[in-house]
């Protein structure tokens, strides 16, 4: 019993200090971030490697996006996220890289000019739609999904602000997309006009026209 309570007050302990540097964290990234408007948040997969469509098509999107005035947010390390950063520092805007350190060690890519370094998942999530005025998604896996659809639950429980979501690849996204609206939508688990919170594109250009559309820059 005596042992039980000691770990027990050795956790609360460990958790009272965490707390600091949580809190540390978020000032870390409030400070970084503080200027950085207008900004697009691009996610993807850490997996593709350049000369790969997705990676390329990246690139692309990120230099308009770069070159129309936005500036450009990843994950900060390699494959999409390297792309975004890549076709940030091209077309001249801001290339911000949000690179969390996992037990893989993730190394931030060599185009982020604003690198912020990031512990926990969550306050790196929070950076990620704070700051930015439209989403895009690229093919991703788990971590993708996870930033597309937390995204899309703060805007439907309108915790945050409306913005663009773009989905780019009908055929990454397509199936997807059709299973929201078969099963879904069809077992009103969500409503129809759910559906319109994500806009699904292949052209780079679309692109950023529907950024356009939708913020000022």
């Amino acid at each position: 019993m005596v042992e039980r309570q000691y770990l027990i007050d050795a956790m609360t302990v460990q958790d009272s200090w965490r707390l600091f540097k949580i809190l540390a964290e978020f000032v870390d990234g409030f400070e970084a971030l503080a200027d950085v408007y207008p900004a697009v948040s691009i996610f993807g997969s850490a997996r593709v490697r350049p000369g790969e469509p997705i990676y390329e098509k990246t690139v692309i999107i990120a230099r308009k996006l770069a070159q129309a005035g936005f500036n450009i947010i990843t994950g900060g390390g390699p494959g999409v996220m390297e792309a975004g950063n890549k076709g940030a520092a091209e077309g001249g805007s801001t290339s911000i890289g949000l690179n969390i350190h996992l037990p893989m060690e993730q190394k931030g890519n060599q185009y982020a000019t604003l690198a912020v370094q990031f512990k926990y998942f969550f306050i790196r999530k929070v950076m990620f739609v704070k700051y930015a005025q439209a989403y895009v998604g690229m093919a991703g896996g788990f971590g993708t999904m996870d930033e597309v659809f937390e995204a899309l639950t703060l805007i439907q429980t309108k915790r945050v602000r409306p913005f663009p979501v773009v989905l780019v690849g009908s055929d990454y996204w397509g199936p997807l997309w059709d299973w929201v609206k078969s099963t879904l939508v069809e077992r009103k688990l969500i409503s129809p006009d759910d559906l319109d919170l994500v806009t699904l594109l292949d052209d780079p250009d679309d692109v950023v026209r529907t950024i356009k559309r939708y913020v000022v820059v």
